[in-house]
């Protein structure tokens, strides 16, 4: 089996394409950060892990690592991934900076879904789409509109993809992420004081049931989950990867 990840390089990315290539199969990260990638030349899968730099939401691109995926084995999987963070608000900002902001979170998963839809239509063998999505997408917070509009249309995408898709032999799931702990996070954190930083992480831990945020590797698992016969049964769904926290439900800003 191959499988195709975007936003492969770091973060949730990379724990998920780590993931992956345990079941032995061969990944093709996608990524436009070519810093992000020095891993994996020293990754212990020689031949196995394969980087394609440039943007997920390029069609080139997407097919591209479509035909190395297939060169090594059928393509099963593909994972939409790769996201921008970065936001603006409609009061303060023009219309279409916010437009762009909200397509370019949108674009590469409409773009990988139908590289991957495409691909498997041909092949005739089916496969397995899942979709990043958040949160944010039910629960938006202040400030984030650009990402949480997308990723509420990411979740809009999936429902579509089931059901248009299923009948042949391809699924499409989506899970929404809480907080997790990513490079980016801890950079945050560290540019903090001290006090400030655990003021934060006490806080992350109040708004999810379990008592903390996420690992890369959480949401990973429940990624190869979907992704394998053993969730043949599953299409359509946005699986929550929180802790917990749209159930709470809590407000991060009521304090």
């Amino acid at each position: 089996m191959s499988c195709v990840v975007t936003g492969g390089g770091r973060g949730v990315g990379r724990g998920i394409v780590e993931r992956l290539l345990a079941d032995g199969g061969t990944v093709v990260v996608i990524e436009r950060d070519p810093g992000a990638l020095s891993w994996v030349e020293r990754h212990t899968g020689p031949g196995r892990l394969v980087a394609v730099v440039g943007d997920a939401a390029d069609e080139g691109v997407a097919g591209r690592a479509a035909d190395l995926a297939e060169r090594a084995a059928p393509l099963t999987g593909w994972v939409n991934n790769a996201a921008v963070f970065r936001d603006a608000s409609v009061h303060d900002a023009p219309v279409g900076e916010v437009v762009d902001l909200i397509t370019r979170n949108l674009r590469p998963a409409v773009v990988g879904s139908a590289t991957a839809v495409r691909r498997f239509l041909a092949a005739g063998t089916g496969g397995a789409v899942v979709n990043i999505s958040s949160h944010q997408a039910s629960r938006p917070v202040p400030g984030c509109l650009p990402y949480a509009t997308a990723k509420a249309a990411v979740e809009g995408l999936t429902r579509a993809l089931a059901v248009e898709y299923g009948p042949h032999g391809i699924r499409t799931n989506a899970l929404a992420l809480g907080s997790v702990t990513t490079e980016r996070h801890e950079a945050l954190l560290a540019g903090l004081e001290p006090d400030q930083a655990r003021r934060i992480q006490a806080e992350l831990a109040r708004l999810h049931p379990v008592g903390r945020i996420g690992l890369s590797q959480d949401v990973a698992e429940a990624v190869a989950y979907l992704l394998s016969p053993t969730a043949g049964f599953v299409n359509g769904v946005t699986l929550p990867v929180d802790g917990g926290r749209s159930a709470l439900g809590l407000d991060p800003e009521s304090r």
